[in-house]
């Protein structure tokens, strides 16, 4: 798929390379264990699924649920989706990559305000 990718693939791969929606970074057919995702983005965790009529909704559960187990989330969008309601696509997308960095930046532990100072910076009589 990745030499003849989908024409709605290729359209949203062209908004989506990397780092031209906001300064996101994804890739494209990317391995992630036993499963190549159509879309990711490592630092939000999220991929980004481009269904056609080639996709089975039984592999797909399974593969989603494995995919999961490893933290990521996941967004599907049929091809005509994308085709007819790209502002759409790309507003939900926009908005997991968000919800994701909001609940990171959550976690990331926040550095002092005020470091201790060192030899001449700060300290009286040094």
């Amino acid at each position: 798929m990745r030499k003849e990718p989908t024409d709605a693939e290729h359209r949203l791969w062209q908004i989506l390379r990397p780092k031209r929606l906001a300064g996101w970074k994804l890739r494209r057919q990317e391995r992630i264990g036993p499963y190549t995702p159509d879309f990711v983005c490592h630092a939000a965790k999220l991929i980004v699924e481009a269904d056609g009529g080639q996709h089975n909704e039984a592999q797909d559960g399974t593969r989603d649920a494995w995919l999961r187990s490893q933290g990521f989330g996941i967004l599907r969008f049929w091809n005509n989706e994308i085709s007819t309601g790209e502002e759409g696509v790309l507003t939900a997308i926009l908005s997991a990559l968000e919800a994701s960095d909001a609940a990171s930046s959550r976690d990331r532990r926040t550095p002092l305000p005020n470091p201790s100072p060192t030899r001449g910076e700060g300290l009286i009589g040094g």
